[in-house]
């Protein structure tokens, strides 16, 4: 690599640790505010009046949401258009737990410290907020209605307990499933009634025996969300809820096929009706690229920070459905013990803590300097889009 970019890099962490006791502050005023899925006014202000305030020009209620919006750096050019994702939605009674507050502050911090430097280095840059990860799938909207569509590198952070370069996430779709059937008195006629529930705990039995049977990165996994309403009435309505999740999209929809059968067995050993379908936003596989993923992971390691080799399973995010179209990647900083869930009070701790903001703060600088690499040298992005069927 040149002089100049090892130059520019370097102007990259300066950049980000000067303006590192504002980034704490903003994720701490997002982390101290959580708001739901697409209920994101609050960090969306904040996140934008600091981009137009360092001279970005912003575009607010894109792609049809109204929390997401578009910072444009004012400092582009000729060349390829990279694109740093901010999130920023909390989860419903536990706040930030999984961290979206950092998220927002390492895209955040990562544009910012790479603007300045964008005359020398050619191409355009944006910042994209993107709404409602935690199953509301902003992201795919924005992929349906054009936003990503001039953006050749889409690149984000997530905390994590390890750090991770190289991760992909599963595919998702949510199933509901309601079975009908008939009431009755539950002691004195329970013959005249048909017992929804019992169809609803066959299928969950039915489950429990097909899992023995799939690909072992495969989930499913689902709750009860009706049982009937008293223990002397036979339940007329069960209702409940499976993810089904896969890294492989056609794998994916096998198996939801078996898990239709699964509760058309249920229904039918108990005598009930059953309805299926489709709730919500399905989730495409994370396809990390992996170009990409070589250049972050050196440029993390460079700022201290140790990559771990992948264990554990994966989750599911929006993100998939960005990668599928766009080179992309979503790595993972640690700022927790291993072995602490996201989705835990004790992750939503870590989210406002100094080891939080101190991951926050090395990934925004791996990612600025991955953005030297990918606009610094035309023959980087080309490895990068000549990568895209791996």
């Amino acid at each position: 690599m040149s002089a100049g970019l090892e130059g520019l890099k370097r102007d990259v962490i300066d950049n980000v640790d000067g303006m590192a006791d504002r980034l704490r502050e903003i994720g701490h005023r997002i982390f101290d505010n959580p708001e739901l899925k697409f209920e994101e006014f609050k960090a969306v202000e904040w996140l934008t009046e600091e981009l137009e305030e360092k001279g970005f020009k912003v575009e607010r209620e894109i792609g049809g949401l109204e929390t997401a919006f578009l910072g444009r750096c004012p400092n582009g050019n000729e060349g390829p258009t990279i694109a740093y994702l901010c999130e920023y939605d909390a989860l419903p009674g536990l706040g930030h737990a999984c961290g979206h507050n950092l998220i927002a502050t390492t895209g955040l911090g990562a544009g910012l410290a790479l603007c300045p430097l964008m005359e020398e280095l050619g191409g355009s840059l944006l910042v994209i907020g993107t709404p409602a990860e935690e199953g509301g799938g902003g992201k795919i909207e924005l992929v349906e209605n054009g936003v990503f569509d001039e953006v050749d590198v889409a690149m984000m952070v997530h905390p994590a307990d390890q750090t991770l370069i190289g991760r992909g996430s599963l595919g998702v779709k949510e199933i509901k499933m309601d079975f009908y059937g008939k009431a009755s008195h539950a002691s004195s006629e329970p013959e005249k009634g048909v017992n929804a529930l019992d169809a609803a705990i066959a299928t969950f039995n039915n489950i429990n025996a097909l899992r023995e049977h799939i690909e072992d990165s495969a989930r499913v996994h689902g709750i009860i969300t009706d049982g009937g309403k008293k223990p002397n009435i036979v339940p007329e309505h069960a209702g409940a809820l499976f993810y089904v999740r896969s890294p492989n999209n056609d794998y994916l929809e096998e198996l939801i096929g078996k898990v239709k059968k699964c509760a058309e067995a249920g229904a039918l050993a108990a005598g009930a009706d059953l309805e299926v379908s489709q709730q919500g936003h399905a989730y495409r596989p994370m396809k990390p690229n992996p170009v990409l993923v070589e250049y972050f992971r050196d440029n993390i390691e460079s700022v201290g920070v140790e990559v771990e080799e992948q264990k554990g399973g994966m989750g599911s995010t929006d993100m998939g459905d960005v990668s599928q179209v766009v080179p992309a990647i979503h790595g993972y900083v640690k700022i927790v013990e291993e072995g602490v869930p996201a989705h835990s009070k004790e992750f939503a701790r870590a989210a406002d803590s100094e080891e939080g903001y101190k991951g926050m703060i090395a990934a925004a600088k791996a990612l600025g300097m991955t953005g030297v690499d990918v606009l610094g040298d035309r023959e980087t992005y080309e490895k990068i889009r000549g990568s895209l069927g791996e």
